[in-house]
């Protein structure tokens, strides 16, 4: 992209707060699920779509707005699906049980699998590039090995969903959210675990009654946010023993059961969120105020996301299948 190369060489600017829309790109006939950046900086004027519609579709989201492809290896709702490091391959599980990697420029699948459960959140390991964690409904996640394609070891929670994976710098210890909410404790809606050992840390990290959709890691400070259904963001720790910030919610959007994603910008300067109500917001950080919102969407907006290398330039997408591009 010749819009990107200029941003190459150079550090990250300061994250603006986006104002006006580029494109709006609605191919998928279902809610969109999860939207991602191609990590690796000269490609990533892509952007990668799972949809409720079964599919996967990468766009050409800086200089045309168009879709480049379509993948179509799921029967059901395909909940999440990731970028691999290297930008070729696409990771990608749904609501049918299974898992594909698929080959970005051939759309044929490295590697295919069934799992016992379906499927709502997939990470790829922080510095081991063929190793993911995978959960969904079951009271396990698993983390695989693509090369060999088998279960590497499993993490047992007494949980029914696995909602989002959080893996915590070095990829030594990483987190799962739960929907293990009872009406008299909120244990295990956060636990943290040894990758290694597959031991469990701590399963009391949060203590308020609601389920924690998605969960985000600070660029730069050894913090991680963790998305509620109490319409709030909370602020934790990201060193044992994961303490949270009493002092700092970012409140003011709306989640009601939506699985609505937050991240921090490159910088670290800001916070979005998308919001039930279509809305975008963007938080300070360091004060936990609302900057501005952005009336994005009309049905819910389940995902924000900075580009990685173009100050500025955000990606959204909604429950009724579009996805749009603001700078």
């Amino acid at each position: 992209s010749e819009l990107i190369k200029p941003y190459l060489g150079s550090k990250y600017k300061v994250t603006e707060v986006p104002k006006s829309l580029i494109f709006y790109m609605s191919k998928h006939s279902g809610p969109v699920n999860e939207i991602q950046w191609c990590p690796v900086r000269e490609q990533s004027h892509m952007l990668l779509s799972a949809s409720m519609d079964k599919t996967v579709k990468v766009w050409d989201a800086v200089d045309t707005g168009c879709c480049l492809k379509t993948y179509s290896c799921h029967s059901c709702a395909v909940r999440a699906a990731r970028w691999s490091s290297c930008g070729r391959r696409i990771l990608s599980g749904g609501f049918d049980s299974t898992l594909h990697l698929t080959d970005v420029e051939t759309g044929k699948q490295i590697f295919s699998s069934k799992t016992e459960f379906r499927i709502s959140a997939l990470k790829f390991h922080p510095t081991e590039s063929n190793v993911f964690i995978c959960g969904g409904f079951s009271p396990e996640v698993k983390a695989w090995d693509i090369r060999t394609s088998k279960v590497l070891r499993a993490y047992k929670a007494a949980v029914q969903q696995t909602l989002d994976i959080l893996f915590l710098p070095e990829g030594r210890e990483f987190l799962t959210s739960t929907d293990a909410v009872s009406r008299d404790s909120a244990d295990r809606t956060i636990v943290a675990w040894d990758f290694q050992s597959a031991a469990k840390i701590s399963n009391q990290i949060f203590h308020e009654r609601y389920t924690c959709p998605s969960l985000t890691l600070h660029p730069k400070e050894s913090v991680f946010v963790a998305q509620t259904n109490g319409n709030y963001m909370a602020l934790f720790s990201a060193q044992r023993p994961y303490r949270i910030n009493k002092k700092k919610r970012y409140e003011g959007h709306k989640v009601e059961g939506f699985a609505v994603g937050c991240e921090f910008s490159p910088d670290g300067t800001l916070l979005v969120t998308g919001s039930s109500d279509g809305k975008v917001f963007f938080y300070n950080y360091h004060t936990s105020r609302i900057i501005r919102t952005l009336s994005a969407h009309r049905e819910a907006c389940v995902s924000a996301t900075f580009h990685p290398v173009l100050p500025s330039l955000l990606a959204t997408c909604d429950w009724a299948g579009e996805i749009k591009i603001w700078q």
